[in-house]
């Protein structure tokens, strides 16, 4: 894969690769296309890859006890989806992540990542800073679900996630929020 195109990724997470480390990174990579409405992953198949969003609209999400699906986070251009470390239990993917519109990945074998980062400073820092900024999105969005309004998480997705709103079916946005699709209607109308 052409490392230019992952050096705007790596970018987004506040880091900045050798010529050197680019290239042993991008050789990891292969790029994938997945139409949208298209399936990334689902729980117990079995996924050992990292996924970088290189265009497109994608997210995760999980089926409660009613088989209704929440969404439980969005990735716009340039982002990766959850780490596998995090993602996946004894090889098998515990979510679903899905393309909302066509979408271009790069995507690469963790264990070769892994290897990588054990022998490359700078790709190490890279995936410890994607797997901090991972824990701290995670650990925000539970103070807000615990402790935040409807409308204040609301105005929060607008700051997280600029222009989405428009882009994506509202359920989806919805589930995210953690109300319901009416109420999600109302927060729009009088906000």
């Amino acid at each position: 894969m052409e490392a230019q195109r992952l050096n705007k990724s790596i970018k987004t997470y506040g880091h900045k690769l050798t010529q050197k480390a680019l290239i042993a990174f991008s050789a990891l990579c292969v790029e994938k296309t997945f139409a949208g409405g298209s399936v990334i992953f689902k729980p117990n198949q079995n996924d050992q890859s990292e996924y970088i969003l290189l265009k497109g609209i994608a997210r995760t999400f999980v089926l409660n006890t009613e088989g209704e699906e929440i969404t439980l986070s969005f990735f716009e251009e340039n982002t990766i989806l959850p780490p596998c470390v995090i993602r996946t239990q004894n090889g098998k993917s515990l979510l679903y992540g899905e393309a909302l519109t066509d979408c271009v990945f790069a995507q690469m074998n963790a264990s070769a990542f892994e290897a990588l980062m054990i022998e490359n400073i700078e790709v190490r820092e890279f995936g410890n800073a994607v797997m901090r900024q991972e824990l701290g999105n995670k650990v925000q969005k539970e103070i807000r679900m615990a402790s935040w309004t409807a409308k204040e998480r609301l105005e929060q997705f607008r700051k997280d996630f600029i222009m989405l709103e428009n882009r994506i079916p509202h359920p989806m946005i919805a589930s995210y929020l953690g109300i319901t699709n009416v109420s999600l209607s109302r927060l729009r109308k009088f906000s």
